[in-house]
């Protein structure tokens, strides 16, 4: 139980609502054992009116009628005392499952990026929701009936040791073979809970991907394919959950048996007890219910096992993931002024996860209220600057400043909230469109959301649609086209209102014109902002102050738009090509 050694901090928390419920099941059991206890008075009365007939009826039934008061009382106090027993544990796990939950969803924010593509989707879901239901189940039932079954065991066996030692002693024969056949057992549960966990983990990564990727599956017809890789991987996850369930389908029946045992003995060893006038009939009966008063509990061990097992597998995933120190660390708590000087010194980046190289030797400034364009081809390293930028990855060499300090010398929050980023894949939520643009700014007014809407130029669609502003978006803002989700995108950067700009070729999916109307408008609102615009079309670059070009993780031009072309070199290039197509159309 090491890695659920995790939920102490939790248990400590709620501490005084555990020792209450603790103390309530305590109370309740002492109130439900006394009930065979008094079951065996009234045979013992019975038993002495039948041999006696000759004593009072008044006093056999006014003592038959107490007893029965007690046993229905008796039975209804320990009812009302186990409702509120179940109220405060099981309340306490849901309070953990809660706080669990919170603490691995903060983990997954502060996990850099780097994390994100090493690890898939459907498992970090599989294991904030799968992994953390079943701790729950231990963090509740599991405490709750273990404490249940150690107090009904210690205050039964307390009971019967009293009425009859020796009938005691031969009656739990059978329970240390049953702790040894336990101990066997959950050890086995334990390696095939674990193997479960990562099917489970499989078969939510597959089918987060299909659904995400439905439109793709569907173009190129490969829908009986992917059924086919969903039912291999649903069989053998099937094949694993039923080797988990044929293992801990041996306990019921064994525990059944052991207890079948005792009460043989019960009956035996007592009847001969009776027989020498050691023990009353009473007794026998009163034994014989507390042994099968014992079935349910000593059958909860397997199940409190099994769940156990299967939680401590659980954390052990949970916890990998919660012992990864994040990468990008926020090195100062002090807020930051962010002004918008950015500064590049031979700065040089590999990607570690592929080792590719997508920065070398990488050198430019722009001071704050300036725009540079980043021209340059696939891969050449351009969405890695504004990465860079933004901090969601560090420099491996050289000097990356902001306002002339070392980047990762700033408050990480408070060079977050300065940028306004528009990445090339605009990505939205299934939400309103109003409440998309207003992720850039929570506290937005109704008019600040169109006039941000305008500027991207996408006003005028949203106003066509039937609920405007307030059309519900599917699943990565699927409902809108390409062009339209990269300007929703726009507006949400620009109504945030940032010191810095990023834009990372977000107008790709837009025409010329609309794109000439965005450009002049984002060149109103980002005046005294720093801006920095990638695109691999001129016409995005050529108003900027400075343009660098990039090949291959170097760069390989930088000036003016009027000074690159009239040089030769890439951007001439790629001016006189996209010139030429302009006038062919």
């Amino acid at each position: 139980m090491k890695e659920l050694q995790h939920l102490n901090k939790y248990f400590f928390k709620y501490k005084k609502q555990l020792l209450i419920g603790i103390s309530i099941t305590i109370i309740s059991i002492l109130f439900k054992v006394y009930v065979p206890k008094l079951i065996g008075s009234i045979i013992d009365i019975v038993n002495n009116q039948l041999q006696h007939p000759e004593n009072s009826i008044a006093d056999f039934k006014s003592e038959l009628i107490n007893n029965i008061l007690l046993i229905i009382g008796t039975a209804i106090i320990a009812g009302i005392l186990t409702f509120f027993m179940r109220q405060y544990i099981i309340n306490v796990s849901r309070y953990i499952e809660y706080d669990l939950k919170n603490e691995i969803y903060q983990q997954y924010q502060k996990l850099s990026l780097n994390f994100y593509k090493k690890n898939k989707t459907g498992d970090l879901m599989n294991r904030i929701s799968e992994d953390v239901g079943q701790v729950r189940m231990y963090a509740g039932p599991a405490i709750m009936y273990s404490i249940n079954t150690i107090t009904l065991f210690v205050v039964a066996l307390a009971f019967m040791f009293k009425e009859a030692p020796t009938l005691t002693l031969y009656t739990i024969i059978p329970l240390p073979i049953l702790s040894v056949l336990i101990y066997l057992i959950s050890k086995e549960i334990h390696k095939r809970s674990t193997v479960v966990q990562e099917y489970l983990s499989k078969l939510s990564t597959f089918t987060q991907e299909t659904f995400s990727g439905i439109s793709v599956i569907k173009a190129y017809g490969i829908e009986p394919q992917t059924q086919a890789d969903f039912n291999t991987l649903a069989k053998t996850s099937k094949e694993k959950q039923l080797s988990l369930v044929r293992i801990q389908a041996f306990f019921f029946p064994m525990m059944l048996l052991l207890i079948g045992i005792s009460n043989i003995i019960v009956i035996y060893i007592g009847g001969q007890q009776y027989i020498n006038g050691e023990i009353s009939l009473g007794n026998i009966i009163e034994f014989i219910i507390y042994v099968n008063m014992l079935t349910w509990p000593v059958a909860t061990v397997g199940w409190v096992t099994s769940i156990i097992q299967r939680a401590e597998a659980s954390q052990k995933r949970i916890n990998e993931f919660l012992k990864i120190e994040p990468e990008i660390k926020n090195n100062t708590l002090k807020p930051s002024e962010i002004t918008g000087d950015i500064e590049f010194k031979d700065v040089h980046f590999t990607y570690d996860d592929t080792n590719i190289k997508a920065l070398q030797g990488v050198s430019f400034k722009v001071n704050s209220g300036e725009t540079l364009a980043i021209i340059g081809k696939t891969g050449s390293g351009k969405s890695t600057i504004l990465d860079l930028i933004g901090r969601l990855y560090d420099i491996d060499k050289g000097e990356l400043l902001i306002d002339n300090k070392a980047i990762d010398q700033l408050n990480l929050t408070s060079l977050r909230d300065a940028i306004g980023y528009v990445p090339q894949d605009a990505f939205l939520f299934s939400d309103t469109i109003n409440n998309n643009i207003k992720f850039g700014k929570e506290n937005a007014s109704d008019e600040e959301v169109i006039a941000a809407a305008k500027n991207a130029q996408v006003h005028k669609n949203i106003a066509k649609f039937t609920n405007g502003y307030e059309t519900v978006l599917g699943e990565r803002g699927i409902t809108l086209s390409g062009g339209q989700k990269q300007r929703v995108s726009i507006a949400r950067a620009i109504i945030k209102e940032p010191k810095i700009l990023l834009f990372d070729d977000c107008l790709s999916a837009v025409d010329t014109e609309t794109e000439e109307k965005i450009l002049n408008n984002l060149k109103k609102v980002s005046v005294g902002k720093t801006s920095i615009i990638v695109s691999h079309r001129i016409s995005s670059a050529k108003n900027a102050d400075h343009i660098i070009v990039l090949d291959d993780g170097k760069i390989v031009q930088k000036g003016t738009h009027n000074q690159l072309i009239d040089s030769d070199g890439y951007y001439k290039d790629l001016y006189l090509k996209q010139l030429s197509e302009s006038s062919s159309i």
